[in-house]
């Protein structure tokens, strides 16, 4: 089947909206990292909880579309669209939230930071060469996640260290298998990819034996509610669209911001502890950022478009 106009590569946007959808994932995900450590702690099982999550926004999310009068994805674009949501939402969502069991909020961030330098290796594999300035904040910003992790809480939790590590993959590897692909527009691949995705945390929560011991605790109920109205309708739907407007690199640029939001905020509202040693590495991580931010994202390499089903 044909691709659709928008799945053939990166369309035109302004400044302006692409500026809103970095913010979006800039700040509403940086918080994320926080609000699972609540809902975690006000007895959601990880998976179960994260299942919910995404099947009632991608529900409510393709409720408003069809009202809209938008078209459902063609069997073609359920296909790829359930694909996309187990890599993204599934395993690298979903292995967070079981890594955040034994992994503090922020350096659970800090882990995942290292998703733009695997975006950046799958997108040379499908032939996109990042520019200059791109490797060089890629460079410089793993550089500070390195420093960072470096003798961190992670080096005495393996297990969580390993969640962590495959999640940053599969998020990377399924961020650049979408691009080019036949898939509906940003939002209606958006609610597809969370009730696919979601639909297969639950499955794997109930396979694993999780179950609620009893009702969550008003604060993981709160926490759930914010994961699912900011986090996913706004978080991740202005991250589908930013991955058809602009390059890997600076859609995926949120992985090193994400990590100073999350300290802080662990930092105020949770108690945990980091020492000047993270702070200065937060601001070499930042400083990739500025260096990613500055190459010309606006005008990206087309990606070849696929003609066969990876």
């Amino acid at each position: 089947m044909r691709p659709s106009p928008a799945s053939v590569g990166p369309a035109s946007a302004s400044t302006l909206a692409i500026a809103l959808a970095l913010a979006s994932v800039y700040l509403v995900w940086g918080s994320t990292y926080l609000a699972i450590r609540f809902a975690l702690e006000g007895g959601w099982p990880p998976l179960l909880m994260g299942g919910v999550r995404f099947l009632a926004c991608g529900l409510v999310l393709l409720a408003v579309l069809r009202w809209r009068g938008m078209a459902l994805p063609t069997p073609a674009q359920w296909r790829n669209a359930a694909f996309v949501g187990v890599l993204l939402l599934g395993v690298g969502n979903g292995l967070v939230c079981v890594a955040e069991q034994t992994v503090s909020s922020g350096m659970a961030a800090v882990a995942v930071a290292s998703v733009p330098l695997w975006m950046a290796l799958f997108a040379v594999l499908r032939g996109e060469h990042p520019r200059r300035v791109e490797w060089i904040g890629l460079g410089v910003g793993f550089v500070g996640v390195a420093w960072l992790n470096a003798g961190s809480s992670l080096s005495a939790t393996p297990g969580g260290l390993v969640a962590l590590l495959v999640a940053a993959i599969a998020w990377a590897y399924g961020s650049i298998w979408s691009r080019g692909r036949d898939l509906p527009s940003p939002f209606m691949s958006a609610a597809a990819q969370m009730l696919c995705g979601g639909a297969a945390m639950l499955v794997a929560g109930l396979a694993i034996g999780e179950r609620f011991d009893g009702w969550p605790s008003v604060r993981g109920l709160w926490a759930v509610g914010y994961l699912a109205s900011f986090g996913s309708l706004v978080g991740f739907s202005a991250y589908i669209w930013l991955l058809q407007h602009v390059r890997p690199a600076l859609a995926s640029s949120y992985a090193y911001v994400n990590p100073v939001i999350a300290v802080l905020l662990g930092i105020w509202l949770a108690g945990e502890t980091f020492g000047a040693r993270d702070l200065g590495a937060m601001a070499v991580v930042l400083s990739g950022v500025v260096a990613i931010t500055l190459a010309k994202a606006k005008k990206p390499v087309p990606a070849p478009v696929a003609e066969a089903d990876a």
